[in-house]
C-alpha cells in the first residue's frame, strides 16, 4: 500500500461517505471526488434521469466509465455511489488504485440519514418497489459480502459523528501506509 494511492469510501446510500471523503480530503489535502457528482456531471443529467431513461444498467455504465476516469487521476478520496461495489471490474479496480474502507451501519440508521436529507430522494430513485425500511435491508444483505470483499477496513458509523468517523478512518489509511 502507498499514500500515491486513492482512499475509497465504500458503503450504503446514507453512511456519510460525502460527508467523511470531504473531511478526509482536508485532513490528507487531497481532491474529494464524489462518484454520483462526478456521473451527473460527466452525463449532464441527474441519477434519477439516468435511471428514469436508461435503467440500473445504464446507471451501472456511466459507473464504471467514472470510476476508471477518476482512478486515473491524481491521489483523491473517492466517495463511491453505494452500488459501485456490484459489478466486479469495480471491485478489482478499486483494489487495485488504492484502499477502501467500509462505512456501515444498520437499516434503522440509513432510513433515518436518508430521510433527513432532501438531497437524497429527490436526487436517487427506489431501487425496488419495496418499503424504504426492506429495501435497504434486502439490498444491505445482498452487498455486505460485496462490501467485505472490496474493503480493508471497516467502521460502523452509527453512534459517532462525521468528525469521529474521519479521525478513525485517517487512523486506518496510517496504519495501512506505514505513518503510525
Amino acid at each position: 500500500m502507498n499514500a500515491s494511492k486513492h482512499l475509497f469510501l465504500t458503503g450504503y446510500r446514507g453512511t456519510g461517505k460525502s460527508t467523511i471523503g470531504r473531511h478526509l480530503a482536508g485532513q490528507l489535502s487531497r481532491r474529494c471526488v464524489d462518484l454520483d457528482e462526478e456521473i451527473e456531471r460527466r452525463v449532464g443529467k441527474t441519477i434519477r434521469q439516468i435511471f428514469d431513461e436508461g435503467g440500473e444498467e445504464a446507471f451501472r455504465h456511466f459507473e464504471a466509465e467514472a470510476l476508471e476516469a477518476v482512478t486515473q487521476a491524481e491521489a483523491s478520496v473517492i466517495a463511491l455511489g453505494g452500488g459501485a461495489i456490484i459489478k466486479e471490474e469495480n471491485r478489482r479496480l478499486i483494489a487495485k488504485t488504492g484502499w477502501c474502507c467500509w462505512l456501515n451501519a444498520d437499516a434503522e440508521t440509513i432510513l433515518g440519514r436518508i430521510h433527513g436529507d432532501v438531497t437524497t430522494s429527490q436526487r436517487r430513485p427506489a431501487l425496488t418497489n419495496l418499503s424504504e425500511l426492506e429495501e435497504i435491508r434486502q439490498l444491505l444483505a445482498h452487498r455486505q459480502p460485496l462490501y467485505e470483499s472490496a474493503s480493508d477496513f471497516r467502521v460502523e458509523v452509527a453512534k459517532q459523528t462525521p468528525e469521529q468517523i474521519a479521525d478513525e478512518v485517517k487512523r486506518q489509511w496510517d496504519a495501512a501506509n506505514g505513518s503510525i
